[in-house]
C-alpha cells in the first residue's frame, strides 16, 4: 500500500471528484466510444530506475463522448490514478508502484459519472462511460537466479572443505550489479565473494561447527546493510536474493559402542569383553583407535583394533573400572598416550560413548550371629545360630576360619555345621575369631600357626568375624 501511495502521489495529476456509469439515460440512447490504445505490453523491472510507457498511443478516430481521461489500476481494476492526458500516462514512473501489475484504459464518459477516484473500483463505476481496451504494464521484482548443488555435508576435521559443484542458473537474472552471500543458520553474514569462483574458494572446515547459507544477491543502486556482521533480514534497497545452498559443517564422530556393562572377578582368570561391537554408520575421520581407560579417564591403553581390545585380559588390571571408548581424530592428536588423561586430548578428534568394564573383588559373603562370652569351667561351648549370607559369595572355593585375636590361624573347619561343633571351653581362657574365607586354586600361607590377614597369597577374600570370649571363671 506504501508503494501505491507514493506511486499515486507522484502522479502528480487531477482526479476527477465527479463519477459515473455506463448505461442509457431514461430518454434517446447515447452511443460512446473511448478509442483504442496500442502499445506494450510492457515489462519492466523495479530496480530503482524510472520505467515509462513512451510508446503507448490512442486511435481516436472514433472517439464519442462529452469527458475524457486515462485510468490506471491495478491487475484487480482499483483505480490507483488517473492522468489527463497521454502525455500525463507518458510521465508515469511505474518503478514507483513497486512489482506487481497495472492495467492503463482510456475512458469516455458523460456528465454525472459516479465512481471515478482513486481507491475506487472500475467495476463499480456508474453513470454514461466507455472504457477503451487496456495496456498491461507488468512490473517484475529484480531476479537473483537460482543456485543449484548441495546441500553439502563437510566434518570439521581440519581438512580443507570447498563446493566445487555449485552453479547459479542465471537466465532470469536481473539488477545492475551481483554478488554471492555467505550467513550463518541465523543470516548473519559470515562472508561476501564476489564470484562464484570466489565461493568456491572458500574452506568452510575453518568454519567450525553449524550450517552455512550461500545466497546470490542482485541488486540495483545504493544497498545498505551488506557487510559481514550485519543480518540480510536488515538489507535495505533495491535487492533480490535468490534461493540458499546449505552447507552442514558436522563434527567429527566416532561411531556408537555396544555391549556391557561387563562385570568380572578378580580371580586369576582370564576375563575378555567378547561382545563389544563398534557402530560405525555415521563414523567418519582418518584415524581411528581404541582407548582403555580407568574410572576417572587415564588411558590405561590404546588397542588399535576391536580384535586387539577383545584380547584384553581385564582380570590383569585388578580391582576397579574401566572404561572402554573408540576415538577418531585427523591430524595430530596430542596426549593420546598411556599414563594421560583423555580429557586432556588436543587435536581435531571425537570420542565415542564408553563401555564400562567392572572389576569386582571376591567376596566370601557375611557372617551373623554372637557374639558369643563362655565361661571357661569345663564344660563344653559351642556356638549356635551363626548364618552366612552368601548373596554376593564368589569364587571356587570356601571354608571356615578360626583365629585367635591376633588374626593367627587356630583351625580350618571346613563347613559351618563344623564350626558348630567346636568345644571353645577347650581353648581355655582368651578371644577367638570366626571368619569365612573364599578363595581360588593356588592360595598360599591359609594353615594352622599362619596369620590370617597378613600371611595369605593368591586370590581369596576374607569376611566379617564374630567375636568368641572365653573368661576365666569367678
Amino acid at each position: 500500500m506504501n508503494h501505491l501511495k507514493s506511486f499515486l502521489s507522484l502522479l502528480g495529476l487531477a482526479i476527477i471528484l465527479t463519477s459515473c456509469n455506463k448505461g442509457e439515460t431514461d430518454d434517446t440512447p447515447v452511443e460512446l466510444n473511448a478509442g483504442t490504445l496500442s502499445g506494450g505490453p510492457y515489462t519492466f523491472v523495479v530496480d530503482g530506475i524510472p520505467d515509462m510507457v513512451t510508446t503507448i498511443s490512442l486511435d481516436a478516430s472514433n472517439l464519442l463522448g462529452s469527458n475524457r481521461t486515462y485510468v490506471i489500476t491495478d491487475d484487480s481494476n482499483n483505480v490507483l490514478g488517473i492522468p489527463l492526458t497521454l502525455d500525463a500516462v507518458r510521465g508515469v514512473d511505474f518503478d514507483e508502484a513497486g512489482a506487481g501489475t497495472c492495467y492503463i484504459y482510456h475512458l469516455i464518459y458523460e456528465n454525472g459519472l459516479i465512481g471515478l477516484e482513486a481507491g475506487a473500483n472500475l467495476d463499480n463505476l456508474e453513470g454514461l462511460f466507455d472504457l477503451s481496451n487496456f495496456v498491461m504494464v507488468q512490473r517484475d521484482g529484480l531476479n537473483a537466479g537460482t543456485l543449484s548443488g548441495g546441500p553439502y555435508e563437510f566434518a570439521v576435521d581440519g581438512i580443507p572443505d570447498m563446493v566445487s559443484t555449485i552453479t547459479l542458473d542465471d537466465s532470469a537474472l536481473t539488477g545492475d550489479a551481483q554478488t554471492y552471500v555467505i550467513t550463518d543458520d541465523s543470516e548473519n553474514i559470515l562472508g561476501i565473494p564476489p564470484t562464484l569462483e570466489a565461493v568456491m574458494g572458500v574452506d568452510f572446515d575453518a568454519a567450525g561447527v553449524g550450517s552455512c547459507y550461500i545466497f546470490h544477491l542482485t541488486y540495483s543502486g545504493e544497498l545498505s546493510g551488506l557487510e559481514g556482521g550485519q543480518n540480510l533480514n536488515d538489507l535495505s534497497g533495491n535487492f533480490a536474493l535468490s534461493n540458499f545452498v546449505v552447507v552442514n559443517r558436522n563434527p567429527l564422530n566416532a561411531g556408537a559402542l555396544s555391549g556391557g556393562p561387563y562385570n568380572f572377578v578378580v580371580d586369576g582368570t582370564p576375563d575378555m569383553v567378547s561382545t563389544i561391537a563398534l557402530d560405525d554408520s555415521e563414523l567418519n575421520g582418518a584415524k581411528q583407535t581404541y582407548v582403555i581407560t580407568d574410572d576417572s579417564k587415564n588411558i590405561l591403553g590404546i588397542p588399535p583394533t576391536l580384535e586387539a581390545v577383545m584380547g584384553v585380559d581385564f582380570d590383569d588390571a585388578g580391582v576397579g573400572s574401566c572404561y572402554i571408548f573408540h576415538v577418531t581424530y585427523t591430524g595430530e592428536l596430542s596426549g593420546l598416550t598411556g599414563g594421560e588423561n583423555l580429557n586432556n586430548l588436543s587435536g581435531n578428534f571425537a570420542l565415542s560413548n564408553f563401555v564400562v568394564v567392572n572389576r569386582n573383588p571376591l567376596h566370601a559373603g557375611k557372617i551373623s550371629g554372637g557374639p558369643f562370652t563362655f565361661k571357661v569351667d569345663g564344660k563344653p561351648d559351642m556356638v549356635s545360630g551363626i548364618r552366612l549370607d552368601d548373596s554376593k559369595l564368589n569364587g571356587s572355593i570356601q571354608r571356615w576360619v578360626i583365629t585367635d585375636d591376633q588374626n593367627n590361624i587356630l583351625g580350618l573347619p571346613p563347613t559351618l555345621e563344623v564350626v558348630e561343633g567346636v568345644d571353645f571351653d577347650e581353648a581355655g581362657v582368651g578371644v577367638c575369631l570366626i571368619w569365612h574365607i573364599t578363595y581360588e586354586e593356588g592360595l598360599q600361607g591359609l594353615s594352622q600357626g599362619n596369620n590370617l590377614l597378613s600371611g595369605l597369597e593368591g586370590f581369596y577374600a576374607v569376611s566379617n568375624s564374630i567375636r568368641v570370649t572365653r573368661e576365666a571363671p569367678h
